[in-house]
């Protein structure tokens, strides 16, 4: 029809007069790809300045790394992600790059690596030790500046991650400090007590949450074992269990109380404060318990106070509001003929998660460790000295602020789709013009005539009626698929031109959000999330984040600063793989992640700083869950499951083939090896690899042996491997 032709020469004009860099009337061109730069407050705008202007430092500015990685993450000259294990006191040549931390931990056996499998957990013990010499040093300063005349003791919470490796560098690094544990539960009791074996004897083991008889028999056993245990009351009904078991055991117990206070703040992470929280006592409860202690001559076991204002307490104001308000009621149970000597302020100790140092979001506080100590410090202090009160012992159970910077979460890109136009000459128009009705036809010369003129409001409603009614004629069976997609190519192709079409691109990664970045997907929790390499180069797209799970949710379309997408590099024309990490997720993901379509969680490497050429050792690494692992987890059992399917393999191969032995036990080294394999995608290049270096997916080495002068040298292997059953067929 010649008014298609007519109409072709208007969409690819749709936009007059053009603007700069767009397509003129009658050009088929599509305008080019947007690009980006940084803006002076560290945003992306449209500018098309080429990589010979870009520098890893605009690439610093546009992540806000600077603000939420600092002191322990920045941009090396490379381009590359740099730790720094030693936070500000870091040399230059101790930082780490992290993509070669990658490389090594991925990169096949028979290429130097470890072999593992991507996504991958980098932990690094250097900043969980300089972490909490940083929040001791804090204290300890404030208390000496303003004469406060007792000490600090923290301890760490081990729900924030209770990985062994972590919890016992915690008590290795913090035992001249007489650093604790806190326990919510008793497995978590019982790893507690068992790493305090090896800790300063001084050192709190503080025992919270409900519990019942098992529990509290557990924290009274550990105070036999010269462990300093103190059961904290959570319920008022506590005590009376407290008080048989340890006449049963003879076991003088150290209790503690922890109080509902009537501060509390208004984010999301203040639900667990306040007189309505879901645990502590209230005033009237307190007062009950004194009394019962006081009459069965027990008094003087009651030591502690606790309470917990709730997490991410975003301004030292709110804080000293809250530690006053704890220790007018500590003085009140002293002078009630108590015992006390703690006075444990519970956690609150925030991140500043996208590096606004703001005070009106969750995912920031608006001070640093030394406004937190100090704010902490004064308060007691002046309660204490009001009320002529000896000074308590200060105890902090800040988890969150210990362990989420030493964690980084890497995981690699394995595609992208774009939502761009297709190019005119691929639409198909010669489809267009058949079968369509007289209200389509009208419609369609309604975005003639509007694009001609120049009307883009105008314009996308008729394209957007125009389409509609084609969909209605598809669904009614007179559009056949060849003219629907011609519609859809050329609506998208007139609102790209216009500018109305959304360019963000969807990648593709290696990964569940389920299982990895758990809070996100539950309480929009943002982390800062960065590609760990080519940030010597501009990023030219926009993109958001899609997991492997057969879900809707399973993205990333929320970012720190209110992005509701990425600054990202293309893919193609790019060797290798494209990396990306999530940082400061180090406490409470690994803990919460489930198995969403049966993912499992990642593969892990500790990496210790190093002195060697490389700059870094691999102390342990340790392979995924594998398939079998997780659905062991779902009460299959993978032995059987690979039986019968071995057996049916057999059976099919003798009905279909002379080679029947042969091929059966092809197909049943192939399904051992599926079964053996992590859930996660793996490149046919890697697959191949694997197959002849024999992964066997569990390493490990003192960190005091690592050889410092080839610092990046593969792991031994220990006898872990043995657990894994041998699928080899005879």
């Amino acid at each position: 029809m010649p008014a298609l032709a007519c109409f072709v020469d208007a969409a690819a004009a749709a936009v007059l007069p053009p603007p700069s860099g767009y397509a003129l009337a009658g050009d088929s061109t599509l305008p080019p790809p947007l690009t980006f730069t940084t803006t002076t407050d560290g945003g992306v705008d449209d500018s098309d300045s080429g990589n010979n202007n870009w520098s890893p430092s605009l690439s610093s500015k546009l992540f806000k790394i600077d603000g939420w990685g600092f002191p322990y993450f920045g941009v090396n000259n490379a381009g590359d992600i740099a730790v720094r294990p030693h936070g500000a006191a870091t040399m230059s040549h101790q930082e780490i790059d992290l993509l070669k931390v990658v490389k090594k931990a991925s990169d096949p056996k028979c290429c130097g690596g470890l072999g593992l499998q991507l996504p991958l957990v980098v932990r690094f013990p250097d900043v969980l030790k300089n972490r909490l010499e940083s929040i001791q040093g804090a204290f300890d300063g404030a208390i000496q500046l303003q004469g406060y005349e007792s000490h600090y003791q923290g301890v760490y919470p081990v729900k924030c991650n209770q990985d062994r490796f972590v919890v016992e560098d915690i008590v290795e690094f913090g035992s001249g400090y007489r650093f604790g544990l806190e326990a919510g539960s008793k497995p978590e009791l019982l790893l507690a007590m068992s790493c305090l074996c090896k800790g300063n004897r001084e050192a709190f083991l503080i025992c919270n949450g409900f519990k019942d008889s098992e529990y509290i028999s557990l924290a009274l056993v550990a105070r036999k074992l010269a462990l300093n245990s103190v059961i904290v009351l959570e319920q008022e009904e506590e005590l009376d269990m407290v008080v048989e078991i340890s006449n049963k055991l003879c076991i003088r117990p150290v209790i503690g109380v922890r109080a509902k206070l009537r501060t509390k703040h208004s984010g999301h992470f203040g639900s667990t404060s306040g007189d309505k929280g879901k645990f502590g006592l209230t005033t009237i409860q307190i007062l009950r318990v004194v009394k019962k202690l006081e009459q069965l001559d027990m008094l003087d076991c009651l030591q502690l106070l606790h309470f917990h204002i709730g997490s991410q307490i975003p301004t030292t104001e709110l804080l000293a509001d809250g530690v006053g308000e704890a220790a007018q009621i500590y003085c009140e149970l002293l002078r009630l003929g108590a015992q006390m000597r703690v006075l444990d302020i519970g956690g609150g100790l925030g991140i500043d998660y996208d590096g606004s140092k703001s005070s009106d979001s969750d995912i920031s506080v608006a001070y640093g460790l030394e406004e937190y100590a100090a704010a902490v410090v004064h308060a007691v202090k002046y309660v204490c000295d009001r009320r002529n009160v000896n000074h308590p012992v200060i105890c902090s159970e800040s988890g969150r602020a210990i362990v989420s910077h030493h964690s980084v979460l890497i995981f690699e890109a394995i595609g992208a789709s774009s939502n761009k136009a297709p190019s005119l000459s691929s639409i198909g128009l010669q489809y267009l013009g058949e079968g369509l009705s007289e209200e389509t036809l009208a419609d369609y010369q309604n975005i003639s005539a509007a694009t001609l003129r120049g009307e883009h409001e105008a314009c996308l409603l008729y394209t957007d009626q125009f389409k509609k009614r084609c969909v209605e004629q598809f669904k009614q069976g007179t559009l056949g698929i060849e003219q629907l997609a011609a519609v859809d190519g050329l609506c998208d192709l007139i609102t790209e031109t216009i500018g109305a079409k959304d360019l963000v691109k969807k990648y593709h990664m290696n990964l569940s959000v389920f299982t990895s970045i758990p809070d996100f997907w539950s309480i929009d929790q943002l982390f800062p999330i960065v590609p760990i390499h080519r940030l010597d180069e501009k990023p030219t797209v926009r993109g958001i984040l899609s997991d492997l799970t057969c879900d809707s949710d399973g993205k990333i379309d929320k970012f720190i600063g209110g992005e509701s997408s990425l600054p990202l590099h293309e893919l193609e024309g790019h060797g290798g793989g494209y990396y990306l990490g999530m940082f400061l997720g180090g406490a409470y993901e690994e803990a919460l992640g489930g198995l969403h379509n049966l993912f499992g969680g990642p593969s892990v490497v500790r990496v210790l700083q190093s002195d060697g050429p490389h700059g870094f050792a691999v102390t342990r690494a340790v392979s995924g869950p594998s398939c079998a692992d997780v659905l062991r987890v779902m009460q299959h059992e993978p032995q059987l499951m690979f039986e019968t399917l071995k057996h049916r393999a057999l059976e099919f191969c003798e009905q279909h083939d002379d080679d029947s032995v042969v091929n059966a036990a092809g197909l049943a080294n192939s399904l051992a090896r599926s079964f053996d394999n992590m859930p996660y995608l793996v490149s046919s290049t890697t697959c191949c690899l694997n197959a002849l270096t024999n992964n066997d997916g569990f390493y490990y080495c003192s960190g005091d042996d690592f050889s410092a002068a080839d610092s990046a040298s593969v792991v031994t292997s220990v006898a872990g491997e043995d657990e894994h059953w041998n699928y080899c067929c005879a």
